[in-house]
Formats: C-alpha cells, sequence, structure tokens
C-alpha cells in the first residue's frame, strides 16, 4: 500500500454482502475476499476493509465487548451530482438514513450499508 492510501475499517455482519454493496452501489472495487471473515475494497485512494465476526478484528476485547457494526463515524465519498447519485441508489433499493441536507458547505445525504454502517455522499457547493 502506497502511503497515500487511506485505509478505513468496517465492521460487517456479512462480509459477502457488503462487498456486493459497494461494489455494486458505489463503484468499488474488490482487492480480497477471505470471506466469511474479510475482505478489502478500492475507490481511488480509500481502502475499505471489511471485518467480519470471525476475523481478528471481530474478537472480543477484555471485557467481553465485541465490535459492531453502525454508529455515526462514517467515510465521505464526494460526488459530482447528489441528485442523480440520490435517484440511482434509491432505484436500486439502497437504504438511506435521511433526506438531502444542504448547508454552506455543500449537499448531503448519509446511505446505510447491509450491517448498519453509515456512508455519507457529499455534493460541494458551487464557488
Amino acid at each position: 500500500m502506497s502511503e497515500t492510501t487511506v485505509n478505513v475499517r468496517y465492521m460487517v455482519d456479512d462480509v459477502d454482502s457488503a462487498v456486493e454493496w459497494y461494489t455494486k452501489h458505489l463503484g468499488f472495487s474488490l482487492l480480497s475476499n477471505h470471506a466469511p471473515a474479510f475482505a478489502d475494497v478500492r475507490r481511488g485512494a480509500l481502502r475499505l476493509l471489511l471485518s467480519g465476526p470471525l476475523s481478528s478484528a471481530g474478537r472480543p476485547m477484555p471485557d467481553g465487548e465485541r465490535p459492531s457494526p453502525g454508529g455515526w463515524n462514517r467515510i465521505h465519498l464526494i460526488v459530482d451530482d447528489l441528485a442523480v447519485e440520490v435517484e440511482r441508489l434509491r432505484a436500486a433499493g439502497v437504504r438511506f438514513r435521511n433526506d438531502v441536507v444542504t448547508g454552506p458547505g455543500g449537499s448531503q445525504i448519509l446511505l446505510i450499508d447491509p450491517s448498519g454502517n453509515i456512508v455519507e455522499l457529499f455534493q460541494p457547493a458551487v464557488r
């Protein structure tokens, strides 16, 4: 991996479902698949590690708590036309957490992957 690669780990319930979702809907390409434990996918400089319950990342912590999917941390993907992407993804049956929100920096919407992890699509404001 190069120094410009950004690695993010998402805990997922089902590695194969996660791979299919990220490659089909968000344009990631598969790097490796070791389901049911682990797979990694890439989009540009982002390498997303998809770790299932059987992965080493899914092992219980010393206090017994197990890593799990979800939460509010998320990857943030820049898109050229948010309305077109939302329409495409809705037609494909992708779940959304909210409607498009617009602020001074641009517009965004949150998607939910099959395990409950959040992905933000963002279109910067025209300046």
